[in-house]
């Protein structure tokens, strides 16, 4: 019998993406509390070349997410031979990105390390983990692409499944590997990049076998080397303001991390604890933010605009108040949790100082998250780009520079930097969000085909 489960529901999608992002958030914290027990330095160099990673992951980013939205817009539109092109346009697309990654991370991690002002004494730590961890960007991508493809079709099920079993193997990988469990040897760092390797090679051959059969019809091999003009057009209009969007974010955070490494080791250190503990604060809101955005893509598609437009403030209001719950949780618990990644007292003394600043960090982020996802969905991917770039080289990458160098404020003054940021740019995606531009121009182009319609149902000409 067929399931009447509408798999474009908001529930139906974001539980599933938020018991996803929780379990891979409480492994990643224990990931942290692992290398932690290697050293300070050791958390440094994961700190620091994560913000590297995710500065080149923008690439294949732009490629797969343009290629997500679209594909819930034509399933939404019962286009699902066009939704199938694209997902395998993204992937093959996505593959070839991460692999040219690959090579770069391999070979040139020490021109890397010279360009980001990487430490002396971070250096050989650093040579071990851009190498062999960055070499595999190549499965990283096709973890997006595939990840993104199948959820888009209403399935983030399966996603959570994968990447709850990819990141225990990580986890078991990494006790066994750092500290020579069971006859194993002690590899330390090196031992982590082994663990994540094999952990999303096995996640990449689960998800292409979901993938395979996502679509109405399955896709074979030769399917893989399908590729339509028109259609990755598409996928690039409305991706490339998306990649934009990202890669500015994240080398804007990257700048803020290399003015945090000119504070000083601990100042990184605390920064990157922080950081696990902030995530806990939204990933509920994360969660149904990404959720969001999947279903206004389907109800975009399918002409529903009034639905997509009400239901963006419902999960902004959700996801506001549950971060609120956490960021509250987590100011009277924070020197605790803390203190399971590090005993130094200058870190946990300027990590308990950051946690109030937190109380204003996550509405913002929230607000600015949920609506920039949902504006993304119908297509306006040019103003949630241009209002990015603006605000988070000014506010965020200018003001952390001159406030928290320049000023004298260190950390503290590179937060409320990035607090401004988030207000800011939420303010004016929800300011284009009740302006209702893009969905206000659907609803205008559909009224000559309903027109036809109506007329070619009772013979009358229009």
């Amino acid at each position: 019998m067929k399931s009447n489960r509408n798999p474009y529901g908001l529930w139906a999608l974001a539980w599933p993406i938020f018991i996803e992002v929780l379990l891979q958030t409480l492994l990643g914290t224990v990931d942290t509390v692992m290398v932690s027990r290697i050293s300070d330095d050791a958390v440094a160099v994961v700190g620091l070349s994560g913000q590297l990673f995710a500065a080149l992951t923008t690439l294949f980013m732009t490629i797969s997410g343009g290629a997500g939205i679209l594909i819930a817009q034509k399933l939404g539109a019962k286009r699902g031979e066009d939704a199938r092109t694209i997902a395998i346009m993204g992937l093959t697309v996505c593959g070839g990105i991460g692999l040219t990654i690959s090579l770069l991370l391999l070979t040139q991690a020490k021109a890397l390390a010279n360009l980001l002002n990487v430490s002396a004494e971070l250096l050989p730590l650093w040579d071990v983990y851009v190498s062999y961890f960055g070499g595999g960007m190549m499965l990283t991508a096709l973890i997006a692409a595939l990840s993104t493809a199948i959820r888009n079709t209403g399935n983030t099920r399966a996603p959570m499944y994968i990447g709850i079993a990819m990141n225990v193997i990580h986890i078991a990988m990494n006790y066994v590997l750092i500290f020579g469990m069971f006859g194993f040897p002690e590899w330390g760092l090196f031992g982590v990049t082994v663990s994540g390797n094999v952990s999303r090679l096995i996640a990449v051959l689960l998800l292409f076998y979901v993938f395979i059969q996502a679509f109405d019809r399955r896709i074979g091999f030769k399917d893989l080397f399908t590729f339509k003009p028109r259609l990755f057009k598409e996928i690039v209009h409305i991706g490339w303001p998306l990649g934009v969007n990202m890669s500015g974010w994240v080398f804007s955070q990257l700048a803020i991390y290399t003015f945090i490494a000119m504070l000083g080791a601990a100042e990184l250190a605390t920064k990157t604890y922080m950081s696990t503990l902030e995530s806990f604060c939204f990933m509920l809101g994360y969660a149904i933010s990404l959720a969001i955005q999947i279903q206004v893509a389907h109800l975009f598609g399918a002409g529903k605009t009034r639905e997509a437009y009400v239901g963006a403030y419902r999960a902004l209001a959700i996801g506001i108040g549950l971060a609120m719950i956490n960021a509250l949780l987590l100011l009277f618990m924070g020197r605790h949790l803390l203190g399971l990644f590090s005993q130094n007292e200058a870190i946990l003394a300027l990590g308990t100082s950051l946690l109030a600043l937190n109380l204003l960090l996550q509405p913002g982020k929230v607000l600015n998250m949920s609506l920039n996802n949902a504006l993304n969905a119908v297509g306006d991917t040019r103003y949630t780009m241009m209002t990015a770039l603006c605000s988070m080289s000014l506010v965020a990458t200018g003001g952390s520079y001159w406030l928290g160098i320049h000023a004298g404020w260190g950390l503290a003054g590179i937060y409320c930097c990035m607090i401004a940021d988030e207000w800011v740019r939420g303010l004016l995606v929800l300011r284009r969000w009740k302006g209702q531009k893009y969905l206000r121009r659907a609803e205008a182009a559909s009224r000559p085909l309903e027109s036809r319609a109506i007329a070619a149902e009772t013979g009358m000409s229009v």
